[in-house]
């Protein structure tokens, strides 16, 4: 990947760019990245002091404000201890679900003063009237001290974990400080999160039946086999992640969206990335680039058609973003019959919390490092994402392992969430690098395979998902993909969070929902204020969508693979299992 001199941008999104977004164009995804790769032992997650100082300046700056918000809290404190308090956690915060919370007068004062502190908090960074990157540090930042300071986390004011010690007369602990010294043996240092005892590849995870077809150094095909007599004429070539293996998109019976896909009658095939070592280090943009565009290749020769959709999710998504946009550059975008975007964020203006939390020099010291060991080691990234909801990912594990000293949950996306994988150094460079410049929104600014990438140039029908809840890639960062592709654009919000948005299968006990519109407008909060809501999952949606442009119903093939291409090992493969 390399930056030219053109200069010209897109007519779009306008407000970003007048407030320097350039300077704050960066991804969560790759922020994270940066983040993992200089790993140390999660002290810059929490020690902000620019950002400390910048709130402070502020606030002195309004010295009113903040005599008001101490008063506020003084006050509130004052009532919380007076048993006058009307603070009560939000409805879905599970910490204070137990009933000691309201009933016992000392747990209740102790958790409204708790609230009324974390109310304050929030109160005086707003008071600071700080810029965007600098609020979202701050916020961060004290967002995670607090979590860690929270009455939950404590055993002598936690209600379960109190009455756990008085019925297992304190075993709980002693267990819970085994498991304590083990977790903290080795990277990410973090407290286990699943039972992975209770899975594995090819036994409960990855079933959908099917064959490698081709295997490269960088990847393996599979082709899966067909579930009915018949099939659409036009194939689907799912695009994994490069940062986790591919079977979030296989991963259980019943789950699993290949299973759904081939269950309607659709073609699928499915890049495996292979784990990358240290050999592997110069592996790229292009690199991955150019081994999307042989994958695209083979299925076509397998399923003797010109086109093919090709499907992307998150990093896959970046990768496969430049790869359309080298066959708009050279005039083969005939080759794709559409584009499927997966939480996946093109365009990486302020693009969420991670996005406020580096800066160039740091990003270049992450990319030196990777360089030094010729990968990204996923365990420290695993510990980056973990950081990011620490309530859910971290000390909800802290209390159930260590204060409870009960066994995490089997729960099979949690198992593939630790299931980490290597990311290459020259990846990594090339992403840290595409997100500083924001070159994907930015016409001509990132090449590859030797041609200028305009994504307004991939004029290809597109699919567009993203997750309301998502805290790596943020909904309105990938609904800007839509005024970045060219042709017509569905997109589909769900209500779910990164994880759950993909594994979202039918089912009449769900309570899942999904927002959709055609040719989205450039304003995604005022199209987000009129969308109407859809009960149930938007699988169907997208099954309906992608049939009215597979051409028709065809014989499905009695063998995998072909000539050319034969099958030589069951799904899901080797490189999946590569450690």
């Amino acid at each position: 990947m390399t930056a030219n001199s053109k200069s010209s941008n897109r007519d779009r999104d306008a407000a970003e760019h007048s407030i320097g977004a350039r300077a704050a164009a960066r991804s969560a995804l790759d922020v994270m990245l940066t983040d993992a790769a200089l790993d140390d032992g999660g002290l810059r997650r929490f020690v902000k002091p620019r950002a400390a100082a910048r709130v402070a300046a502020g606030l002195a700056r309004r010295p009113d404000r903040l005599a008001t918000r101490l008063a506020d809290l003084g006050a509130e404190l004052a009532r919380a201890l007076a048993g006058r308090s009307e603070q009560a956690p939000a409805p879905g915060d599970k910490r204070f679900s137990d009933p000691a919370w309201s009933d016992n007068w000392l747990l209740r004062r102790l958790l409204q003063s708790y609230l009324a502190t974390v109310q304050a908090v929030d109160g005086l960074i707003d008071d600071a009237a700080l810029d965007w990157r600098t609020e979202r540090q701050a916020r961060f930042a004290a967002g995670n001290l607090l979590d860690g300071l929270a009455p939950t986390n404590f055993p002598l004011t936690n209600p379960v974990v109190l009455r756990e010690i008085v019925d297992k007369g304190g075993a709980n602990l002693i267990l819970g400080g085994r498991r304590f010294v083990q977790d903290m043996s080795s990277s990410p240092r973090l407290p286990a999160s699943v039972d992975t005892s209770k899975f594995e590849l090819g036994e409960n995870l990855a079933l959908s039946p099917g064959s490698v077809v081709l295997r490269t150094e960088v990847f393996e095909l599979i082709h899966y086999r067909p579930a009915s007599k018949t099939v659409r004429e036009v194939p689907l070539l799912f695009v994994p992640p490069t940062i986790n293996r591919f079977y979030i998109l296989d991963i259980s019976p019943g789950r699993s969206v290949v299973e759904h896909l081939v269950g309607a009658g659709q073609q699928v095939f499915l890049v495996s990335w292979c784990n990358p070592g240290a050999e592997q280090g110069h592996f790229d943009l292009d690199t991955y680039a150019r081994s999307v565009l042989e994958a695209r290749a083979a299925v076509a020769e397998i399923t003797a058609q010109p086109a093919v959709h090709i499907n992307a999710a998150c990093s896959g998504g970046i990768i496969t973003a430049a790869a359309l946009g080298h066959l708009a550059a050279t005039g083969s975008l005939a080759d794709v019959a559409s584009l499927t975007l997966w939480v996946c964020a093109l365009d990486n203006a302020r693009a969420g919390t991670a996005a406020a939390l580096a800066t160039r020099e740091l990003a270049a010291a992450a990319v030196a490092e990777s360089a030094r060991k010729g990968y990204l080691d996923g365990r420290a990234l695993a510990g980056v994402f973990a950081w990011l909801r620490p309530n859910d990912l971290i000390w909800n594990y802290v209390v159930n392992n260590y204060m409870l000293g009960k066994d995490p949950p089997a729960f099979d996306i949690l198992y593939w969430n630790q299931d980490s994988v290597r990311l290459a150094a020259g990846l990594h460079r090339d992403f840290v690098h595409l997100a500083l410049e924001n070159a994907l929104a930015r016409p001509g600014v990132l090449e590859a395979l030797g041609t200028p990438v305009d994504l307004g140039a991939v004029d290809v029908d597109s699919y567009i998902v993203a997750g309301v809840k998502d805290h790596i890639v943020p909904w309105e960062n990938a609904y800007r993909s839509t005024q970045l592709l060219g042709g017509s654009t569905r997109f589909v919000l769900s209500t779910s969070g990164h994880i759950q948005a993909l594994v979202n299968p039918p089912d009449p006990a769900s309570r899942a929902s999904y927002r959709v519109v055609d040719d989205a407008p450039p304003d995604p909060h005022a199209w987000l204020a009129h969308a109407d809501m859809k009960r149930g999952s938007w699988w169907p949606d997208y099954v309906e969508w992608l049939g009215a442009r597979s051409g028709d119903l065809t014989a499905a093939p009695k063998s995998l693979g072909s000539r050319a291409h034969r099958a030589t090992a069951k799904a899901p493969g080797s490189y999946v299992r590569a450690a």
